[in-house]
């Protein structure tokens, strides 16, 4: 029997509000409070809560049968608590229910694991406490930011503790080899490796309600013909993908939430599926399972499945450099008894903020755009160094943050 694992992704980073460099370091904040609460209870409305009610039902109605996985990154966790107890309300009752697993990742969904290997620890080790102090569950299987992975991240993974870990099925890091298996990453011993089949999970997070797609309109019924016609030897089948795909990014009137509600009958008939969390699927693995290596990051975005929608243009190295640089002097303020300095920097590494900078074009440049607050990738890129150079001055490191040149009028 195979295993079909579903994987949720729920995210808000905190979005910056708008400061001309005539007001960095007089006491406005860097956050734009207002309109990330205003989205956040948005999202709430249209996808948290009644995609959560929806999954609480089939987990009942099935006997605990349908069991997936969810990853709340810190920063959403934080926001629901202060502006919409109700959907923190919705992700804590899946939780108590044992068939939905909670991940564990960075807490401000950064990419610290290629700038500040013990800023990544530190990350991970806050969100594994937070999701235990809020959801009563601790995490056992790890996912990077944007499903970033490499071998020393893998590695890393397994001596903080974890038995699984989730990546992009990429055909450059696979090559030959199905995503539809186990992997033990290069360099590890335990830990096991579980794969995104990318065009099953696209189909349902991207193309859902595209009307020039040739596979539309797509129902239960239909992709899960689709998943019987994997080959013969396909014991894993990773379907990851953005919490948000549930009535945001595919609204209500698509029909996403009917798609969802026939998936696990749909999927588990004629008996070859069978739903699994990630956790139980690597311990099912037997033996040693083939390694895989990845010197160079993956992840899940864009053409490339690599890291450049992140920091592929100078503006994002530039903007994330500085970032780093200026960690030391917010841990020392922080340590002399202002540890809001370091929550504040910790938002700051939010990987969105690069994301907004990129200059990407085509389908990918348009996606970059869907999600982006700014009216240009150099709108974003002034803005976040004006946030950063707030922070440095009251941090005590002045404008050591910002790259020369760099600063907004």
């Amino acid at each position: 029997m195979s295993a079909l694992v579903l994987y949720f992704q729920v995210h808000q980073p905190y979005r910056l509000r708008r400061i001309p460099f005539p007001e960095v370091g007089r006491g406005g904040g860097i956050f734009d409070d207002p309109g990330n609460a205003r989205i956040l209870r948005r999202v709430a409305e249209r996808c948290y809560v009644p995609a959560t009610a929806l999954l609480l039902r089939l987990v009942e109605e099935g006997g605990g049968r349908f069991r997936f996985a969810i990853s709340v990154s810190g920063t959403a966790l934080s926001q629901m608590e202060r502006w919409c107890p109700a959907a923190l309300r919705g992700f804590r009752a899946l939780a108590g229910t044992g068939a939905v697993e909670f991940l564990a990742e960075t807490s401000h969904h950064s990419l610290a694991f290629l700038a500040d290997p013990a800023e990544f620890r530190a990350q991970v080790a806050l969100h594994r406490e937070r999701v235990e102090s809020l959801l009563g569950v601790r995490p056992r299987t790890f996912r990077n930011t944007e499903l970033a992975f490499d071998s020393a991240s893998a590695r890393a993974a397994e001596e903080m503790g974890f038995d699984a870990m989730l990546a992009e099925g990429a055909d450059h890091l696979l090559g030959w080899r199905s995503p539809h298996a186990v992997y033990r990453p290069a360099g590890c011993r335990r830990l096991r490796l579980l794969l995104r089949a990318y065009r099953l999970s696209d189909d349902v997070a991207f193309r859902f309600s595209s009307r020039g797609w040739e596979g539309w309109p797509l129902s239960a019924a239909k992709f899960s013909r689709w998943l019987r016609g994997l080959p013969g030897d396909a014991r894993v089948v990773g379907l990851f993908m953005d919490f948000e795909t549930l009535g945001e990014h595919q609204r209500a009137g698509t029909g996403i939430f009917e798609f969802l509600g026939r998936l696990p009958a749909e999927a588990a008939a004629g008996g070859r599926f069978r739903f699994r969390t990630p956790a139980e699927a690597a311990a099912a693995e037997g033996g040693d399972p083939e390694p895989i290596d990845a010197p160079r990051p993956v992840s899940w975005a864009d053409f490339e499945r690599d890291l450049s929608a992140w920091l592929g243009n100078p503006m994002q190295a530039a903007a994330h450099g500085a970032l780093y640089v200026l960690g030391p002097e917010v841990r020392r303020a922080a340590a002399a008894g202002r540890p809001g300095l370091l929550e504040e920097w910790r938002r700051l590494t939010t990987s969105d903020h690069f994301y907004y900078m990129s200059t990407k074009w085509s389908a990918d440049g348009d996606v970059h755009r869907y999600f982006s607050p700014w009216p240009s990738p150099h709108d974003a890129y002034l803005s976040f160094l004006n946030a950063l150079e707030d922070l440095a001055l009251r941090a005590g490191a002045g404008a050591a943050a910002a790259p020369a040149g760099d600063r907004a009028p």
